[in-house]
């Protein structure tokens, strides 16, 4: 049980530790090790410990206990190979050498895609084609600025029952497109989404983001549907666009990802809007950690600090689209009370004196906020 065979193959960078596992005791009598500590039993992360400078920051550890690594056996010795197609899209613009990293990880894949469709979304020169071409893929060429544009692009040319998407900044475990199938075990399971950690935590921006902002959700199954939906459900836990799939009709039933959110328009949350927007119109959404990527983030300050930036501006421009869809009021006065109030608190503590390390973005968190309220108003509002 005990071995990292699994992830092997992949090209992982530094700052982030492996370490596999037999039993709880195993987990305490691991040392603090700088970076993020994960921890495997078998072929599946279980928890994992964040340190820096020598002192933790943050853990994911309290629930690994013998009955929990007990369910997580019972569940792969449970497991069986999906039987439904699976399309994976990969959504990409200028960046030809991690394209061709997370299309490397594909071949390796337990369940191996009906078909593979890079959407390349108006890069500037040839390499993103080649880099497609070279590896046999679906290629298609997206003019018009926006990821999600692009993902429709690849929604409208997928075949198969399932449609997964990921990033091109994401190498993938061989099991992930398995497991994500695998989770649409139940026909009112509309969406499923996997665990998603950090490739590197090589530089301080790496290690900022996956503190405060990281993608991973827990390492426990949970499930999302009208028993915990209301108009101030955060979308936003379901999980991570980086690691995401969706039965192909319920694009027929709700509709395609809204094309004013995200990378390339307001900047951030044109998947938890869709995922909103599921939950609102009675589907159920799932996430499943066995189904696990990695992902790599952003390098430097200036490059998070943009991120961030963006993150905020597309977070205020969905809950505003989230209210033009379903008319709950939540998401109006989250936009326009309850995050001025909570920015207002966090600029009161900074100026007596009490600003915290996760305050270090906080101008380019206020100013995303504005500017997605003025990108909606401007741009983004319906006619």
């Amino acid at each position: 049980m005990a071995t990292l065979a699994s992830i092997a193959c992949l090209p992982l960078g530094e700052g982030v530790t492996h370490v596999a596992v037999t039993s709880p005791a195993d987990i305490a009598e691991t040392g603090l090790r700088e970076g993020m500590t994960v921890f495997w039993h078998g072929d599946r992360p279980i928890g994992h410990v964040l340190v820096h400078e020598g002192q933790w920051t943050g853990s994911s550890i309290d629930h690994v206990d013998a009955d929990y690594l007990l369910a997580i056996k019972d569940e792969q010795q449970r497991q069986i190979k999906p039987t439904v197609s699976a399309s994976v899209v990969i959504c990409t613009r200028d960046r030809p050498d991690e394209l061709a990293a997370c299309l490397a990880s594909l071949p390796r894949q337990s369940c191996r895609p009906r078909e593979i469709i890079v959407v390349d979304n108006a890069s500037r020169d040839r390499r993103t084609r080649d880099v497609a071409l070279a590896e046999g893929v679906i290629y298609i060429r997206e003019d018009r600025p926006g990821l999600d544009v692009a993902r429709n692009t690849g929604v409208l040319r997928a075949t198969s029952d399932i449609v997964a998407f990921t990033d091109d900044d994401v190498l993938l475990h061989p099991h992930w497109l398995e497991r994500l199938v695998a989770a649409f075990d139940q026909p009112q399971v509309a969406a499923v989404t996997g665990l998603v950690l950090p490739a590197e935590l090589a530089t301080e921006a790496q290690r900022h983001f996956e503190t405060y902002w990281g993608f991973g959700k827990g390492y426990r199954e949970q499930d999302f549907d009208s028993s915990c939906f209301s108009g101030a459900f955060p979308a936003w836990d379901v999980g991570a666009g980086a690691s995401m799939a969706f039965r192909r009709d319920v694009f027929e039933k709700v509709g395609l990802f809204d094309e004013r959110l995200d990378v390339g328009q307001a900047g951030c949350s044109g998947d938890s809007e869709f995922w909103y927007r599921l939950l609102a119109s009675g589907h159920k959404c799932r996430y499943a950690p066995s189904a696990v990527a990695f992902h790599s983030h952003r390098r430097t300050m200036e490059g998070l600090a943009s991120q961030i930036y963006y993150y905020m501006r597309g977070h205020v421009a969905a809950l505003l689209v989230q209210y033009e869809r379903t008319a709950l009021a939540e998401n109006r006065v989250r936009a326009y009370l309850y995050l001025p109030a909570w920015y207002s608190y966090r600029l009161l503590r900074s100026a007596i004196g009490r600003k915290r390390i996760g305050d270090r973005f906080l101008k380019e968190e206020i100013a995303g906020c504005v500017s997605g309220i003025r990108f909606y108003h401007r741009e983004g509002k319906r006619k």
